[in-house]
């Protein structure tokens, strides 16, 4: 019961939606209705408001930490193992897929799944997150970027513990992420993607 309780706290959290709460605080247009019309730091910065996207990528990235951290901190306390903290890391995850406070449209979860990793063991996180940023300095693709840190986050997970319960939530959250790069996919294999830094049309 207590983890089930912890589960559903994380999604509650991880269905703020920092992209939308941050353009409205910043006077900006609903990123739903712009760009690839993801709720998403990515898209946040094609409006060109720079601290309007750093501070959505913060907020996205701090909540899937705070919920595994909480997990992490007070769910022992209550008898929770390894699987009940893997659960609860899902959870926020999915949150920020599908919102309940935004009628379940949400964003792709980059930086959510990064907090989650982070807060999971932050060498993992750390390894991702380099993963991603020398994809992203070499092509100028966040999704491109994305994709590949998404496969790599798992074999990083195995690494350091093991085929657990940890593993399987990350290749979890990276099978969700690929699917919900789907059209990105399409677009990089089009060339129609846009580039990290280009402007709303």
């Amino acid at each position: 019961m207590v983890t089930i309780l912890f589960a559903i706290a994380a999604y509650l959290i991880g269905s703020i939606s920092f992209a939308v709460v941050v353009s409205k605080l910043f006077g900006l247009s609903d990123p739903r209705t712009y760009g690839s019309r993801n709720p998403g730091a990515t898209n946040v910065l094609r409006s060109g408001n720079k601290a309007a996207a750093v501070l959505t990528l913060i907020g996205d990235g701090f909540k899937g930490w705070l919920a595994v951290w909480l997990a992490q901190r007070y769910g022992p306390q209550f008898g929770m193992e390894d699987g009940g903290i893997a659960l609860v890391a899902i959870a926020v995850f999915l949150g920020h897929l599908w919102p309940v406070y935004f009628r379940f449209v949400g964003g792709k979860g980059v930086a959510t799944a990064l907090g989650v990793l982070l807060g999971i063991n932050p060498w993992l996180g750390l390894a991702t997150l380099v993963t991603w940023l020398v994809v992203a300095y070499a092509f100028r693709y966040s999704s491109l970027a994305a994709l590949i840190a998404a496969i790599f986050a798992p074999f990083y997970s195995g690494l350091l513990f093991g085929v657990d319960a940890t593993f399987f939530a990350v290749l979890a959250m990276s099978v969700l992420l690929v699917y919900r790069h789907r059209q990105n996919i399409a677009n990089l294999m089009a060339g129609k993607e846009g580039r990290l830094g280009s402007k709303k049309k």
